[in-house]
C-alpha cells in the first residue's frame, strides 16, 4: 500500500449543554451558527437517507449523501472535498445523553493520510467549538 492510499480517521468530541433532541435538530439546521451549513456561502441540504448535500465556503466545495439518520442519536453521511483527494470519506456524528447535556462525537473516517486530510481535525474542532458556543450562550 502506498502512502497516498493510506487513510486515517479523526475524532472530535464536545459536551453540549442542551438536551439530545435539541442538539440533533440544531446540527441539521442551517440557521444554527456553528454548523457547516450556516457557514456556507451557498448550500443544498436534503437531510434524509439517500438525500444529498452540497456546501461551498470561500470557493471550496463539499458534498455527499446521507446514509443514516436516527433521530436523536446519529447522523451519518459521505463526504468529498478537494481535501479528500477524490476519496469518498464518511462522517458519523453520534449524540449521547449525559445528564442534562449531550455528548456529541464526530468521527470522520476514510480521510487520506495527507496534510489536507489531517487538516479535517482542525476544521471539525472549529465547527464543533462554534456549535457548542451557541448553546453555552443561552
Amino acid at each position: 500500500m502506498t502512502d497516498a492510499m493510506k487513510t486515517i480517521a479523526v475524532t472530535v468530541e464536545r459536551t453540549i449543554p442542551a438536551p439530545l433532541d435539541q442538539v440533533f435538530d440544531a446540527w441539521l439546521n442551517p440557521k444554527t451558527p456553528g454548523t457547516t451549513w450556516h457557514a456556507a456561502d451557498m448550500y443544498v441540504l436534503d437531510p434524509k437517507v439517500g438525500g444529498l448535500f452540497f456546501w461551498s465556503i470561500k470557493g471550496t466545495s463539499h458534498y455527499g449523501r446521507f446514509t443514516e439518520l436516527q433521530r436523536p442519536a446519529k447522523v451519518e453521511h459521505t463526504w468529498m472535498s478537494p481535501n479528500t483527494s477524490g476519496l469518498e470519506s464518511t462522517v458519523s456524528v453520534t449524540f449521547t445523553k449525559r445528564g442534562k447535556d449531550t455528548l456529541m462525537t464526530l468521527v470522520h473516517a476514510g480521510l487520506p493520510d495527507t496534510n489536507p486530510g489531517k487538516g479535517h481535525e482542525k476544521g471539525w474542532n472549529f465547527f464543533l467549538g462554534n456549535f457548542g458556543e451557541q448553546f453555552s450562550a443561552r
